[in-house]
């Protein structure tokens, strides 16, 4: 069995057991498993989105959690205001993120490499601390949300609406990335981080390409955002911060660059590690730091292993010898 056919088994096996998920916590009557892999779905949704321009394109950017704190203040600010309309929120989430993700991908990809790291970092850092100035919402203590985002045929008013909703969108983001990673601009995508010089001379602009795929990015992770507004009722500047950033792509390390269901696994892994860890000691980063560099030193080439295993040819006792004209007799 070759890797692709496990892919197609995993991935419907995968979301059927998280679609299971909620049912056994509710005959266990514990809804502290829904609000937790509701969590793990939102930061699984954002660590999918930045593969797009870390996976596919190599870019890596250590300031994607801006816009997991635009999506969350979407929400908390209007919300302050009395707006607690879900079409209006949403829409003013996808609209900034679009907006800050032209701006500041037009200045990013003029760079590469630490240049390309370090002006994400500072963008990000930017509006961490414009966040934290802004003590009408709250500044570093937060802005807490009285009002769920309202659709009118549902609101995400508890913890299995919001679970529900991330489970949709990820499944929905999952195929399409499937697609995407075949398709003519997935290719150019991904060609892109391979030799640029190469795609330009076939008449694509890298910067166009990268700037598209940053922008799609950009926004998936504001929805990332607007869903965990929801969840924790509450916007907070640490959303912005680059530890936030860093987790992600640790989450995509872990499940391993470049694979689409990769940072699914990489969220589940490094959360559930974390809560557990966190039940046991208060210095659970002590802990977590060098398992983390252990399971990225064994997955550096991203389940080569598994590959291997599962492409090699039957032991040499499992096949028939065939008897040469010499031996016959």
């Amino acid at each position: 069995m070759n890797t692709r056919n496990i892919t197609r088994i995993s991935l419907p096996i995968l979301f059927l057991l998280l679609a299971a998920l909620p049912f056994v916590a509710h005959a266990l009557d514990e809804p502290f498993y829904v609000t937790f892999f509701a969590r793990v779905l939102i930061y699984a949704l954002a660590a999918c989105a930045l593969n797009i321009v870390l996976g596919f394109a190599g870019l890596v950017s250590f300031g994607h959690a801006m816009f997991i704190g635009l999506g969350c203040y979407a929400v908390g600010i209007l919300s302050h205001y009395g707006i607690s309309n879900g079409w209006i929120q949403l829409a003013v989430c996808i609209a900034i993120c679009i907006v800050v993700a032209v701006l500041v991908g037009s200045v990013c990809l003029r760079t590469s490499g630490i240049g390309f790291i370090m002006i994400t970092l500072a963008f990000s850092q930017m509006l961490y601390f414009l966040m934290v100035s802004l003590t009408v919402f709250g500044g570093d203590d937060g802005l807490n949300i009285y009002e769920p985002s309202n659709f009118g045929f549902f609101e995400l008013s508890g913890s299995v609406e919001v679970y529900w909703t991330t489970w949709a969108l990820l499944l929905a983001l999952t195929v399409f990335l499937y697609r995407l990673r075949t398709s003519p601009f997935g290719m150019v995508l991904q060609a892109t981080h391979i030799n640029p010089r190469r795609v330009d001379a076939f008449g694509y602009s890298v910067f166009r390409v990268q700037l598209s795929a940053y922008v799609l990015s950009g926004v998936v992770t504001g929805l990332a955002g607007f869903l965990l507004a929801n969840l924790t009722a509450f916007a907070v500047p640490n959303y912005i911060s680059w530890h936030l950033s860093g987790e992600l792509i640790v989450m995509i390390v872990i499940g391993g660059i470049g694979l689409v269901t990769g940072p699914i696994f990489g969220a589940l892994v490094f959360l559930s590690l974390e809560e557990v860890l966190k039940g046991l000691t208060t210095h659970w980063m002590l802990i977590m730091g060098p398992i983390i560099v252990l399971i990225a030193l064994a997955g550096r080439n991203q389940f080569a292993w598994l590959k291997t295993f599962l492409n090699r040819p039957p032991r040499a006792s499992a096949v028939p010898r065939v008897k040469t004209a010499g031996e016959s007799r």
